[in-house]
């Protein structure tokens, strides 16, 4: 989403040095409370020496400007959501990540030869855990040549399809298998599909394994055809094959105030989430830009509705290709100076984690 950088100009230059300084505080005391700020407590705060009666027309001027606004006659002032992205484009202050903000990254993602699942499901986890939000963790989809295909038996008629990758990517779908089938059909089902598979992507794969079964049609026993046929139809109509949206953390969203606020909104959030819906969409806003974005609000199209914030970043491979996406879903007054960084290197962790796979 372009931003109107011209229109953020305007609103600074509008302000003289006082009228900044208070638009500033009450967004900054609004970040840290979510309560309203009054002319009487910002008084007392200022460097600069003003009654309240001169902030309260401060104040005014600034709700008229669309920046503040006044939740009841005789409170204080909040900043709007036009006022928080003013904020965030221009005035607000980002560091460095924070030391132990880094440590508990670092000591729970690891690295220890696991799955790549496993990595992203413990980044995610530890993004919920630093940032006090719902954290997201859009896993890249498997582009690289497969090495080799498994299928394990399990009890009963299910079995579980093994995928690895040459970058070193496992993935794993449960399937029923055929009734009646004889180890030397699963033996022959597994090398007819290794047969075809090696060197081939899994979108690649799903394209040619029709045809391949039709040609050698004679050649496969029946029930081992049915196996191939059943095993990889758990990626033909799998709607996460392709991207896997990880969520942890919904649970901190119930801790913010304004959020309890939009209670139904918020259960439909958690439900859009649960359903792993616009995973393309997730992927898209945070290739609209580098680095770590920001959306408030309304901005957001994906969370509009729950009053949300995301914080949302791209992660790449070696090959210096967007293959992801890190967020966090928060309320609107989240800590963004802190966040902001801990989502930058959140990123910059995982596309290495990507890379050293590759």
């Amino acid at each position: 989403m372009a931003r109107d950088m011209s229109n953020t100009r305007e609103l600074l230059e509008a302000m003289d040095m006082r009228t900044r300084e208070v638009f500033r505080r009450v967004v900054e005391s609004y970040l840290d409370t979510g309560a309203p700020v009054g002319s009487r407590t910002l008084s007392k705060q200022l460097p600069l020496k003003a009654s309240p009666a001169t902030i309260r027309n401060v104040m005014q001027d600034l709700e008229e400007m669309g920046l503040l606004e006044s939740p009841h006659v005789s409170a204080g002032r909040l900043p709007t959501e036009r006022g928080l992205r003013l904020f965030v484009d221009a005035l607000l202050e980002v560091g460095e990540i924070a030391p132990e903000d880094r440590e508990a990254i670092d000591a729970s993602v690891g690295y220890n030869g696991e799955d790549l699942s496993v990595l992203l499901d413990r980044a995610s986890e530890a993004l919920s855990a630093v940032t006090h939000g719902a954290s997201l963790v859009l896993a890249p989809r498997i582009e690289a040549p497969i090495r080799e295909v498994q299928v394990v038996p399990l009890s009963g008629d299910d079995a579980l399809l093994v995928i690895v990758t040459e970058d070193g990517q496992v993935e794993n779908r449960l399937f029923r298998m055929p009734q009646g089938l004889s180890p030397a059909g699963l033996e022959q089902a597994a090398n007819f599909v290794n047969s075809i598979a090696r060197g081939r992507t899994i979108a690649e794969l799903r394209r040619v394994i029709e045809q391949e079964i039709a040609r050698h049609r004679s050649e496969l026993d029946n029930l081992a055809r049915q196996l191939v046929e059943a095993g990889l139809a758990v990626w033909q109509h799998d709607e996460d094959h392709e991207e896997r949206l990880i969520v942890r953390g919904q649970a901190n969203l119930l801790d913010d105030a304004d959020m309890l606020a939009n209670l139904d909104r918020v259960r439909e959030l958690f439900e859009d989430l649960e359903k792993k819906r616009d995973i393309v969409e997730f992927l898209e806003l945070a290739e609209q830009g580098e680095g770590v974005r920001i959306f408030i609000g309304s901005e957001n199209k994906l969370f509009s509705l729950s009053a949300s914030s995301l914080v949302v970043s791209p992660y790449m491979n070696a090959d210096r290709k967007i293959v992801g996406a890190v967020g966090v879903i928060g309320p609107r007054r989240l800590n963004y100076g802190r966040i902001l960084p801990i989502i930058d290197y959140t990123a910059q962790l995982v596309g290495r984690i990507v890379s050293g796979r590759s």
